[in-house]
């Protein structure tokens, strides 16, 4: 008798969670490296960072199969990565992807404070130090002046999360705190999450949505993420180099290499030039914005007004909510990026950011507005006599079936209800009409 494959599938997947799980329990000692590779310029990338000499990685490498790729994981990278590939599809599931899904069920994370954020300073640390204190300053000084406005958001939802508050300065590298930036790859916002990765920490990417560009909920997702990566690795450089490259490959990195730690990998081949680089230059940006005024950066406070979110129904056309609420169009479009076509999607009703203190003007232009005025055939405008002046909206009516029905012209149903073409009938609306084939 000869078992089913799934059996020996279940039976995979249950050792490999079983060995994740224990890995990700035990800690490894800290212990300082100081790599000797001389850095280079990662070819136009701007980024950066700085740590403290403890790093220690949990996962017992040797011990899990990555011999094929975990479709779950997107090969992720910085704005300036080359490519950035969204999963390729599978015919089965890959059982070490299950095992690492697994470990939020397993392994609950605690919300107290994981480890402080390591700040080292070695070569290539120094390297980037010095560069973005330098020829790269101006670059530096602008997204530093950005920072103003989304920081405090990050450090506030980090901190929630029991993150350490550093992690912040990786959107720096990530996006230069640009929270629309989007990379050739296809990465965007401020987090730089490919499509793949977003949608599995909740965030809606859609032909409606791209909530990648709400710095708000991209920011929940990155602190999830690093929540994940950090129970994986025990280490936030680690979980850093796995941001930008993916977790598989920091995973194989580390099984052939021994390595205990990022740094030693960057003496090596097995992690591409832009993640060996990604993490130095993130410590040299925790660095300068622990204290950017001790090396001449200054971050500059957001004077942007207040906003609030208004629920708006599903297919509301932002132009529209702008004229009617007396706002302008782009400024309403600049506050919701993440609406594609400047309409909310359909379906449901969906948060719109409103200046606050237009907010109550919002309200008022969503409320229905009572149809008070009669239309009869021929353009006259009258009051209504009775019940029978008034007609309720059913489902699939449009105005010209209406003025039919009651023998009457579109247009003036239009204008004498005080609507326009692009104005939608509702069912349940109540228009007040004159049977026009009744005798008066």
């Amino acid at each position: 008798m000869t078992c089913p494959p799934f059996f020996f599938m279940a039976i995979r997947r249950y050792f490999l969670v079983v060995i994740v799980t224990l890995s990700v329990i035990l800690a490894a000692v800290p212990r300082l490296v100081t790599a000797d590779t001389g850095p280079r310029d990662p070819g136009g990338l701007e980024y950066s960072a700085v740590p403290d000499p403890r790093d220690a990685v949990r996962v017992d490498v040797s011990s899990v199969d990555v011999s094929s790729r975990e479709p779950g994981v997107a090969e992720g990278g910085s704005t300036a990565a080359a490519a950035r590939p969204e999963p390729e599809g599978w015919a089965e599931s890959d059982p070490w992807a299950d095992a690492v899904a697994e470990i939020r069920l397993t392994v609950p994370a605690p919300r107290a404070h994981l480890t402080p954020y390591p700040l080292v300073m070695n070569d290539q640390v120094r390297y980037f130090f010095d560069r973005f204190t330098g020829e790269r300053r101006d670059a530096i000084d602008l997204w530093l002046g950005r920072a103003g406005r989304y920081l405090g958001m990050i450090r506030d939802v980090l901190r929630r999360n029991g993150l350490p508050e550093d992690l912040a300065f990786t959107a720096m590298i990530e996006s230069g705190f640009n929270p629309l930036a989007v990379s050739r790859a296809g990465a965007k916002g401020l987090w730089q999450f490919m499509a793949a990765t977003a949608r599995r920490y909740g965030l809606r990417v859609d032909q409606w949505v791209d909530e990648r560009l709400d710095p708000e909920k991209a920011t929940g997702a990155a602190a999830a993420y690093f929540r994940d990566l950090h129970a994986i690795f025990g280490s936030w450089t680690l979980a850093q180099a796995a941001y930008n490259a993916g977790e598989v490959k920091v995973i194989k990195a580390l099984r052939a290499t021994g390595a205990k730690d990022f740094w030693p990998l960057t003496r090596g081949t097995h992690l591409r030039r832009e993640t060996k680089d990604f993490v130095p230059q993130i410590q040299a940006a925790v660095l300068i914005g622990r204290d950017p005024g001790r090396y001449g950066f200054e971050v500059r406070e957001s004077d942007l007004a207040a906003v609030t979110p208004v629920p708006v129904p599903p297919a509301t056309d932002l132009r529209h909510l702008a004229t009617a609420a007396g706002l302008s169009a782009d400024a309403l479009r600049t506050l919701n990026p993440v609406l594609l076509k400047g309409v909310t999607p359909p379906g449901a009703p969906y948060e719109v950011k409103v200046p606050a203190k237009h907010r109550d003007a919002v309200l008022t232009a969503l409320a229905p507005k009572p149809r008070t005025m009669l239309a009869r055939a021929g353009g006259t405008a009258t009051r209504a006599a009775g019940s029978g002046d008034v007609h309720v909206v059913r489902p699939r009516e449009t105005i010209s079936s209406i003025a039919k029905r009651y023998g009457m012209n579109a247009g003036d149903v239009l204008r004498l209800n005080s609507l326009e073409k692009h104005h939608s009938i509702r069912p349940g609306d109540r228009l007040r009409i004159v049977d026009s084939r009744s005798p008066r």
